[in-house]
């Protein structure tokens, strides 16, 4: 069995819990709630900012007291942009469902940064095409480098049937800015017909680390280093959710020099 692999649990609840301690690295934490309509979770960040995303679903938001709303509006990751919420160190949350929902909670250190509260609408996020041909992937921006935070980067793509993505293989382990940085990185995937799957494998240049992985609707991949390409079967389109973080907040990528002649 892996153990870079996480299968979630049968919700509703909590059905995936990932720390720097339960993973073995320094930086990146991932949650994930299923919660039934009229449901409710909560937190706190601690010495942590996080990063709520709706992948799915409606809630009601309150966050330090203050009515957020309600947010979200889409029934799948595979349509539109979502609905997030960016929480700074020190500050408690709530959420009740008005409908099923599923919640990402992404979290990396807070260095004291001061930020406010604020919610992520869909009309601010920035989307991008990758790549052509069958390793054609749709980007959109939820945290990016660009907007403020201590720590954290979080996106979502979107893989149609038959691509690669996170590809060329590219890697981003070392501490060696402006020509790479350290990064740690957690998948979290989607499919779409849910019975669908598709690989991925992480691996360095020795082969100290290779493991290749089946990944089916609702598994979480973590990346402690090397490279991590990974493929939708023909017929499902792959969705998945990146929290990275590290050291510095910048996403410097090394590309497999084996495999860069895909970029000419």
């Amino acid at each position: 069995m892996s153990k870079l692999l996480l299968r979630a649990m049968q919700g509703p609840g909590h059905v995936v819990h990932v720390t720097p301690e339960t993973a073995g690295w320094t930086y990146v934490g991932f949650d994930l709630h299923k919660l039934d309509a009229g449901q409710s979770v909560c937190g706190k960040t601690e010495d942590k900012e996080v990063c709520l995303v709706f992948v799915t679903g409606k809630g009601k938001v309150t966050a330090n007291g203050e009515d957020l709303g309600l947010l979200g509006d889409r029934m799948s990751p595979f349509e539109g942009k979502p609905w997030s919420v960016y929480l700074p160190q020190g500050s408690d949350w709530w959420i009740s469902a008005e409908t099923d929902v599923e919640l990402a909670v992404c979290s990396a250190p807070g260095l004291g940064g001061g930020l406010p509260v604020r919610v992520i609408s869909p009309e601010g996020l920035s989307q991008e095409t990758r790549g052509k041909g069958t390793n054609t992937r749709y980007v959109t921006n939820i945290l990016p480098e660009n907007e403020p935070a201590d720590s954290l980067l979080v996106v979502e793509v979107i893989t149609p049937g038959g691509h690669t993505s996170s590809y060329p293989p590219h890697k981003h382990d070392q501490d060696n800015l402006p020509a790479e940085s350290y990064l740690e990185e957690t998948y979290y995937h989607r499919f779409n017909p849910r019975q669908g799957f598709g690989f991925q494998r992480v691996y360095t240049d020795d082969r100290s680390l290779d493991e290749a992985m089946a990944i089916e609707d609702g598994d979480v991949v973590m990346v402690p280093k090397g490279y991590h390409p990974c493929a939708a079967c023909h017929g499902y389109d792959l969705y998945y959710l990146n929290v990275m973080a590290g050291p510095k907040r910048t996403w410097k990528f090394h590309n497999a020099v084996e495999h860069e002649w895909l970029m000419k």
